[in-house]
């Protein structure tokens, strides 16, 4: 399985931004995917989930983030809207399909002051 993660960019403070994760198989067949980010010097941390068509999100991002899949597309879209600074950070895409965790290459989300 293969995730090719896109749509990252810089915005300012306030601004919106929609990642876009492609998937190399059919996203009918995975049933856990999300996205997760770095900021440097920090742990990954997850930032929503869609798994069993429910979706979830930590207290940081709820509210702000919402996480859907695009059936048509094979790809799960993450779309991101009051950014805020302490958003910055490198955001991945994740899939995990028979038991197995496959992460996107990641893109730079950079939010300006």
């Amino acid at each position: 399985v293969q995730l090719q993660a896109s749509g990252g960019g810089l915005v300012q403070a306030g601004g919106s931004l929609r990642l876009s994760c492609a998937a190399s198989i059919s996203i009918s067949s995975i049933n856990d995917m999300g996205w997760y980010r770095q900021a440097a010097g920090k742990q990954r941390e997850l930032v929503a989930i869609t798994s069993g068509g429910v979706t979830n999100y930590p207290d940081s991002v709820k509210g702000r983030f919402s996480i859907s899949r695009d059936y048509a597309k094979d790809a799960v879209v993450l779309q991101m809207i009051s950014l805020k600074p302490e958003d910055t950070a490198v955001y991945y895409c994740w899939g995990r399909y028979y038991y197995r965790d496959y992460w996107g290459q990641g893109t730079q989300v950079t939010v300006s002051s």
